[in-house]
This record gives structure tokens, C-alpha cells and sequence, in this order.
């Protein structure tokens, strides 16, 4: 079994995937409730990619020893993080080329049993509008870096697939 291999079925490199995400979700806490940065409906359903991803870090941390459970933390992880690229890339596309018929809704369109908005309203409520820049960080919007957040994911993911689907030696 080689090093890489090795370490996508460790524990490690599922704790780096879900406190790495977590860091993520505690900074959109920060800009959120410290800095006063309201997030958009766009910004709340990347956060929830987000948490699709602390999950999927969190599946593979209990279940790393097992194929099957690396494989459901495998596809969790894909699942998360190519919802979160789309959803970044449509709103830097709001952002960037402003429309009026091109507009995100006031409230999120959850699914009527996971009603995460009415539930916890200081995380999943949206109080921002989709087509407002309200943060650059060296001339680069927040939905550009989580751009590179989520094409980051996606490329670890690309070169873990395969070696965290092997069949333990």
C-alpha cells in the first residue's frame, strides 16, 4: 500500500477535511455576527455545502477503517463540494454581471421537513442580497475565494478518490 493510500485511510486526513470545513463555517460566523456581513441566500446554501462537507470529514473520522464508510464520506465530499463550486460560480456571476432578471430569493428554499432557516435563523437566515460585494480580500470578493475554497476541495478529492477507495492491506 503506498503513502498515499495510507493516508486516505487514516484518520488524519478525514479530521484535516472536517475542521478544515469547520474553519470555514466559523469564519462565515465571524463575518456574520462580528463584522456585520450580512450572507445572502447564495452565501447560506454554500454554507450548507459547507456542512455537507464537515459531515462527509466526520463520516470518514469514525469510519475510516472501513471501505464503506470512506466511500459514503467519498461521495458526501463530492456531492458537497461540486454544489458549493456551482453555487459560488452563480453568485460571483450575480455579482459580477448585475441583472435585474438574474436575482436570488429573500428566503431559502429548503425542503418543507428541513426547514434549517426557521430552525436555526442565526445561522441559515439570509438577510443580505446575493448581488452585493460586502468584503475583498486583496481585490478578491468572498464568493471568488470560496471558489477556491470549494475547487480546492475538489481537487483533494481528485486525488483521494481512488486511493481512499482501496481495499485495506
Amino acid at each position: 500500500m503506498n503513502a498515499l493510500t495510507r493516508f486516505a485511510h487514516s484518520k488524519a486526513a478525514w479530521l484535516i477535511l472536517m475542521l478544515s470545513a469547520v474553519a470555514l463555517e466559523l469564519a462565515a460566523l465571524f463575518f456574520q455576527h462580528v463584522m456585520k456581513l450580512d450572507p445572502c441566500v447564495m452565501c447560506i446554501y454554500q454554507r450548507v455545502a459547507v456542512f455537507g462537507l464537515i459531515f462527509a470529514g466526520l463520516i470518514g473520522v469514525v469510519g475510516y477503517r472501513y471501505r464503506i464508510a470512506r466511500a459514503v464520506g467519498v461521495i458526501i465530499w463530492s456531492v458537497s463540494a461540486a454544489w458549493g463550486l456551482k453555487l459560488a460560480l452563480e453568485l460571483v456571476d450575480m455579482q459580477m454581471n448585475p441583472s435585474p432578471f438574474a436575482t436570488c430569493s429573500y428566503l431559502p428554499e429548503f425542503p418543507t421537513w428541513l426547514q434549517l432557516h426557521e430552525w436555526l435563523p442565526s445561522l441559515f437566515m439570509p438577510t443580505g442580497m446575493c448581488s452585493d460585494i460586502p468584503w475583498e480580500f486583496m481585490g478578491v470578493t468572498m464568493g471568488q475565494w470560496m471558489i477556491v475554497a470549494f475547487g480546492g476541495y475538489l481537487l483533494a478529492l481528485a486525488i483521494f478518490f481512488i486511493p481512499a477507495l482501496r481495499k485495506s492491506a
